[in-house]
């Protein structure tokens, strides 16, 4: 059977790019939405398998149609948004109101070069039949009210809980280092992760999340505003300090290094022999190469793929302690699944329960 997709775009020549390449994929049936309004309409009608969505349309715009597809019969979304700090602050409230995954548009919100992410998107929409969409509880407008009302109270407790800076401290061979690993579904998630770390957290964390250069910064600066502990970038050489959560840059590749008897973080080029980047292999293999296994927690989130589960293995049997996201909570168990048939993982926990084992173990 075809995979029904439901493209929603208000630009006509955008509804053609990706009309075309989809019937050229083969596999496929089509039918196409100018706005938020019809988009809504036309997941009752059409009933599709995958929707791709606008954010910018007349109408009604693709956060509200969202909501209301959600509500009404919820399905996989893959947002299709342009590639700027906007563009990348609006796919981050898409993915917490529900969407699956993204496809940023290298020419902005008219992409005259789509074709440089054509494989990316026909990729992210066959992964996206295999996610589980849970029905909201709450009408459209409810829905968004309710998860800008949570944001909000999450930032306000997570302010009133930082404590007065404690003196930063450099790494030595023996302390303790957090290291994430994360693709598609990895926003949303991180959100009900980091937040939950208190601020006198001891050990630094390292995320290598699947992401797109223009949305790491936005990405960082969005979670340093709901965590207690400081989130920055990536985007120099960084001494790893205690209490601080090193997100990836995108369009790099991330790795922990020894400088003058510091634990430092970097970015790097990414490494043409990897398939995902920021890639988790690339930080797992540097991380047993200056670490001490015993001192190293690995946590492997939701994504497609097998990212890092080689190196969160190897740094199993050197004894890191590690945890895969159970197929219950993980929008594609992709990269936990091949930690677990591996025999990486030490334990296997939904997303609501990793905070609390990693806090568990630090304490």
């Amino acid at each position: 059977m075809p995979i029904k997709v439901l493209v929603v775009d208000d630009s006509a020549l955008m509804r053609r790019q990706l009309t075309q390449l989809f019937e050229a994929e083969g596999g496929f049936q089509i039918r196409i939405a100018r706005n938020g309004r019809e988009a809504v309409d036309e997941n009752i009608q059409f009933q599709p398998d995958v929707i791709t969505l606008d954010i910018n349309m007349p109408e009604m715009d693709g956060l509200t149609a969202l909501a209301h597809i959600m509500a009404a019969r919820p399905v996989p979304v893959v947002m299709v948004s342009s590639l700027t700090e906007k563009g990348a602050l609006a796919t981050f409230e898409a993915l917490a109101l529900g969407a699956v995954d993204y496809v940023a548009k290298p020419g902005g919100t008219i992409s005259l070069s789509f074709d440089l992410v054509s494989e990316e998107l026909i990729r992210k929409v066959r992964a996206a039949t295999l996610v589980k969409i849970k029905r909201a509880g709450s009408p459209p407008g409810g829905l968004a009210a309710k998860l800008r009302a949570d944001r909000e109270a999450q930032k306000a407790a997570t302010a009133a809980a930082r404590k007065p800076a404690f003196v930063r401290r450099s790494l030595g061979h023996t302390d303790g280092l957090v290291i994430i690993g994360v693709s598609t579904g990895g926003p949303s998630t991180l959100e009900g992760i980091l937040p939950l770390l208190p601020s006198d957290f001891p050990h630094p964390v390292i995320v290598a999340q699947h992401m797109p250069a223009a949305f790491t910064g936005p990405f960082s600066q969005r979670m340093d505003q709901m965590c207690a502990l400081d989130v920055v970038e990536v985007t120099r050489p960084m001494e790893l300090t205690p209490g601080t959560v090193y997100v990836a840059r995108g369009g790099a590749d991330v790795a922990v290094t020894l400088r003058v008897g510091k634990l430092m973080v970097i970015a790097k080029p990414e490494a043409k022999e990897y398939l995902w980047h920021p890639s988790v292999e690339v930080l797992g293999r540097s991380v047993l190469e200056h670490c001490e296994a015993e001192s190293v927690i690995a946590v492997m989130l939701t994504g497609m793929g097998y990212d890092g589960a080689d190196a969160f293995t190897e740094l199993k049997k050197q004894g890191a302690r590690t945890i895969a996201e159970s197929e219950d909570t993980a929008v594609v168990y992709g990269m936990p699944r091949e930690l677990v048939e591996r025999k990486g993982a030490s334990v296997v926990l939904p997303s609501h329960r990793i905070a609390e084992q990693i806090i568990g173990w630090v304490g």
